[in-house]
């Protein structure tokens, strides 16, 4: 089996998390700057096999779009065009960023560390993936 890649999308930095190969388990990647996330996805796929890829949907509270939807729609664009071998889904991630922060209070966590903000990002990328693989059983 391939594994399953998980983007929690921002505008400056972006939340990695990728699953094990069986796809059993799903643990924080890296936390990269938003422009050099196309390399460094298309890096990591020439090193692991990756089945597809879920990106987190922004949306706010009340299912309206958020602002952010627009810049992760060009990027799921942009995707699809340049590597359609490789799917990639919209999946919801309403409240991944709470929860990140409760899993990190939960773990923890000192104050400073519960500020760094790239953590925040990959811990809701897992939780997102967690979550998606969660749906699919």
């Amino acid at each position: 089996m391939a594994r399953i890649l998980s983007i929690d999308y921002g505008k400056k930095r972006t939340g990695l998390a990728v699953t094990d190969p069986l796809q059993l388990i799903a643990g924080g990647l890296a936390t990269v700057s938003t422009s050099g996330l196309f390399d460094f996805l298309q890096e990591y796929i020439s090193r692991e096999e990756v089945e597809r890829i879920v990106i987190g949907e922004p949306r706010q509270p009340n299912g309206q779009p958020s602002e952010n939807l627009a810049r992760v729609q060009q990027f799921v664009n942009r995707w699809r065009k340049a590597v359609p071998q490789i799917p990639i889904e919209l999946y919801d991630e309403r409240f991944t960023s709470v929860l990140a922060h409760q899993a990190m209070l939960d773990g923890g966590l000192r104050k400073k560390a519960r500020q760094d903000k790239a953590l925040v990002d990959e811990i809701s990328a897992t939780i997102l993936l967690q979550d998606y693989m969660r749906s699919r059983k």
